[in-house]
């Protein structure tokens, strides 16, 4: 008995010994590498759409996520990576990044600061009296529309986690969010605020308040160069 509890022993202190060093080889996953050249396993890199320095492409709609909120950057991956928001670009490839990939990306982006041309952009500021302005920081409360920036800060410049700056993204990729909001394609908004709004939207409003708030500047909104 007493060679066979030695034997015990000496495994479950051999065990205690090798565990250690196993999860120490563990690397965490090379957010950077994923960015500029893929996960090699379904996922492409992220610079393709979203530029090395993380601002986006205006013209295509891709929006900016350099700056943006950590927990933001990081539930937005895991909703389309679980069907909960759609989209035929990023379900793929946040389908194709583990969990852990998933988490390092939010915190490389979340720490990039925001790209200057974005913080300040050179688009002329639309009157106080427009209607994306009205839209913007009155709303139109005979709609039971609230003003954004009650939810989303002054000038847009984003609130925790669950509001993300709507100023430094492009008109194009604004106004897109707020037609998939309405057409029901996108639904993962606290509480469906945002579900509730765009129904109340017309075109012509989203086209206006989407003009105001890529105007913004971003001043407090984030880390700028």
């Amino acid at each position: 008995m007493r060679p066979r509890g030695i034997s015990w022993l000496l495994r479950g202190s051999l065990l205690a010994w090798l565990l250690p060093a196993g999860v120490a080889l563990a690397s965490p996953p090379d957010a950077a590498q994923i960015v500029r050249q893929g996960n090699g396993h379904g996922a492409p890199a992220c610079q393709s759409c979203h530029g090395l320095s993380g601002g986006g492409q205006a013209a295509a709609g891709f929006p900016r996520l350099a700056g943006l909120n950590v927990a933001y950057l990081h539930r937005q991956l895991d909703d389309f990576a679980n069907g909960s928001r759609a989209n035929p670009v990023m379900t793929p490839i946040a389908t194709a990044l583990k969990p852990g990939e998933r988490k390092a990306l939010a915190d490389y982006y979340g720490q990039l600061p925001i790209p200057s041309a974005l913080a300040h952009p050179s688009t002329s500021m639309p009157s106080a009296d427009s209607a994306g302005a009205v839209l913007a920081t009155r709303g139109r409360w005979y709609e039971k529309i609230p003003a954004c920036v009650a939810c989303h800060g002054p000038g847009g410049i984003g609130v925790g986690a669950n509001f993300p700056p709507l100023a430094g993204q492009s008109a194009t990729y604004i106004a897109a969010q707020l037609k998939a909001w309405k057409q029901g394609s996108r639904h993962n908004d606290p509480l469906q605020l945002m579900q509730h709004i765009s129904q109340a939207l017309s075109d012509q409003d989203i086209r206006e308040v989407s003009a105001w708030f890529a105007a913004q500047p971003l001043t407090g909104g984030g880390k700028t160069p």
